[in-house]
């Protein structure tokens, strides 16, 4: 299995510019429900001023097998699903009766829309997608798309040997445009000994991400990471999350992955603490960089560079019911409600967000002092798996997931 890992520190971002959408929260009987059975009877849009894909080509730094659109119009067509080739990709929309729409790209398995119908009868896109030029300055045609609700997952087993998921084949659709669809998609290692499939679920108020891993090796496997959703809002400092008072929390370093947006000068702001506790490199990295250390004196330096990883970790207990994300801010939050809610005063919407399986949530946000309704004009918010990894047995599986319930259709 391939050796790199997104959690390496040697991970660098690509550059990004982006534009934005909206947030809401609360929570239904019936999607819960659906949520937590797993489905058993069932048998995108990312953002711009003009809503649509302008750009011939989408572009990434892993290498992507161009997708057979014709194929998938003429195996999985129907359901209230419609394929779109974009340059070397395609989007998957799903589309039910009501209005509420969500897409999803193919084979980067980015859920790049999830537009929800609301009470005044028109539909709001919640996610926060953002599209930049490519690397390479001699191809104009290329684009990177991040942002929306990806999963950045790192699987490690006994042997350390590590592998991150980073193409996904459709298998399977599922449901009716009068209410349900559902989308899976699977992603196997080289070997073929870690199976995953990703089902995505439309319904009337509610979109879910749900993650099936069966480890067919001999030994244990490690997961690392989780589902990461950026929320488009109005400002961070219109962003209110209910519910988090009483939960402990660690604050963390921004997760680097494929489609997760952090701005560039995140953490480097004169703000008391944050150059300690955000700077994209720790201080034996730094000191190394700078010639400081000599290359004789290894171990020294990676003592070293642990001690200062564990010195960035502040640990604390939310004290606010209430809490505004008017600072920048990325945290771990352990002993979390299994679902809360986040209000947006700026757009006037609510959303519920919810997990099962992860223990961990993960939110960051860029802060407010960017422009409203800007590029920076989101939160990110993660079910995940980073302080302590999920352990999958030989032969075990493990399901874990993320949803989002729109309240607003009344």
């Amino acid at each position: 299995m391939a050796s790199s890992s997104i959690f390496s520190p040697k991970f660098t971002p690509t550059s990004n510019k982006y534009p934005s959408i909206a947030v809401s929260s609360m929570l239904s009987t019936k999607s819960l429900t659906s949520f937590s059975s797993h489905h058993p009877s069932m048998p995108l849009q990312y953002v711009n001023c003009k809503r649509d894909f302008p750009i011939a080509k989408v572009a990434s730094s892993i290498p992507y097998e161009p997708v057979n659109q014709d194929y998938l119009e003429g195996e999985f067509s129907g359901h209230g699903v419609t394929f779109e080739g974009i340059g070397d990709s395609c989007v998957a929309k799903m589309e039910l009766q009501n209005g509420s729409i969500a897409k999803l790209m193919l084979p980067s398995g980015l859920i790049t829309s999830y537009k929800a119908h609301m009470w005044h009868q028109g539909v709001v896109e919640l996610l926060h997608t953002s599209v930049s030029e490519g690397v390479d300055d001699d191809d104009d045609d290329e684009a990177i798309i991040q942002g929306g609700i990806s999963l950045a997952l790192s699987f490690e087993s006994d042997d350390q040997d590590s592998w991150s998921p980073s193409t996904w084949s459709l298998h399977q659709v599922r449901g009716s445009p009068a209410d349900t669809i559902q989308i899976e998609m699977i992603s196997n290692d080289p070997e073929g000994k870690i199976r995953l499939k990703h089902i995505v679920t439309l319904e009337e108020d509610f979109l879910s991400s749900e993650l099936l891993v069966s480890n067919s090796s001999s030994t244990s496997l490690k997961l690392l990471g989780g589902v990461i959703s950026h929320l488009t809002v109005s400002s961070p400092d219109a962003i209110y999350v209910l519910g988090l008072e009483g939960s402990s929390f660690f604050t963390r370093k921004p997760i680097l992955s494929e489609f997760v947006i952090t701005p560039p000068d995140f953490g480097l702001k004169d703000q008391p603490g944050y150059g300690q506790v955000y700077g994209k490199m720790s201080l034996g990295a730094l000191m190394s960089t700078l010639g400081a250390r000599k290359q004789s004196n290894a171990d020294e330096t990676e003592s070293s560079n642990s001690s200062a990883s564990e010195e960035d970790d502040i640990e604390g207990e939310e004290d606010d019911g209430y809490k505004q994300l008017t600072d920048e801010m990325c945290r771990i939050y352990t002993y979390a409600p299994r679902a809360f809610t986040v209000m947006d005063r700026g757009r006037r919407n609510s959303l519920s967000v919810g997990r099962s399986g992860y223990e961990e949530l993960y939110m960051m946000s860029p802060g407010s002092n960017h422009e409203f309704y800007s590029k920076y004009a989101y939160i990110c918010v993660g079910q995940s798996a980073m302080l302590k990894p999920i352990i999958v047995g030989p032969g075990d599986e493990w399901r874990g997931g993320m949803f989002l319930h729109n309240p607003n259709l009344e």
